[in-house]
């Protein structure tokens, strides 16, 4: 598994590298966003750690564009930030990022964080293909692709996480889903972060499927509890 880690900070850098290559983790250090997003298509990151904090292009712009890159691969994003307002955290989850932590942190838990993220795209590889089919929608779990049927049929640009959210909703079509039932499904026992970060990713994800984000047809928030995906079944 190759993780580019962007941070000017050299020490961290090197830090970071120093305990990802003890776990046999390929990397490399870019120090600026623009290096990252140069290096970004040649190496091919399966995951990166990129701080927020960064000269020239921040980490915001560097997540943008790297979500926005056509026909590259979409890495998972752990995100660093010195900073800990919560705004600062829901600012780049909007982006993309999948995960975030403030600084100072625990190396060891940082490795913990990036083994959880890579550890749902490896659930899902190999074995036989497995699809989510609803009226609306069309998931393919092996080849990670999801498509909307609507007026004009389109393949949803999902990041991983919001992939794995939408296949955890078109799995239970009907249930409700509470916060700490989303973490448990997407992150196991390895989240670390505060609970309204499901919030975050759930708006992202209306915003690419739902015909008007405002007014959801699809997700549906159960007020005091959670959220309900409803669409009718694909009849066979």
């Amino acid at each position: 598994m190759n993780v580019l880690i962007v941070e000017d900070e050299v020490d961290i850098a090197e830090l970071i590298q120093l305990y990802l290559t003890n776990e046999n983790f390929t990397t490399e250090i870019c120090t600026s966003g623009t290096d990252a997003l140069e290096r970004f298509p040649i190496f091919q990151p399966d995951l990166i750690i990129l701080d927020l904090m960064l000269p020239g292009l921040d980490g915001l712009e560097v997540c943008a564009r790297i979500r926005q890159a056509p026909g590259q691969k979409d890495p998972y994003i752990l995100m660093l930030t010195a900073k800990g307002e919560e705004l600062d955290r829901i600012i780049g989850l909007s982006t993309g990022a999948d995960d975030y932590m403030v600084k100072p942190f625990s190396p060891r838990e940082l490795v913990a964080r990036v083994r959880a993220l890579l550890r749902r795209s490896l659930r899902h590889a190999g074995g036989s293909p497995q699809t989510y089919q609803t009226a609306h929608f069309s998931l393919d779990l092996d080849q990670r692709s999801a498509i909307y049927h609507g007026s004009d049929t389109m393949t949803l640009d999902l990041t991983p996480l919001e992939f794995d959210l939408l296949a955890t909703f078109l799995s239970y079509p009907g249930r409700v889903w509470n916060r700490p039932q989303l973490i448990e499904k997407l992150w196991e026992d390895n989240f670390f972060g505060d609970e309204r970060v499901v919030d975050t990713h759930i708006a992202r994800l209306r915003k690419k499927v739902e015909p008007n984000p405002a007014q959801p047809t699809f997700i549906k928030t159960v007020v005091g509890v959670g959220y309900r995906f409803e669409d009718d079944s694909k009849s066979s």
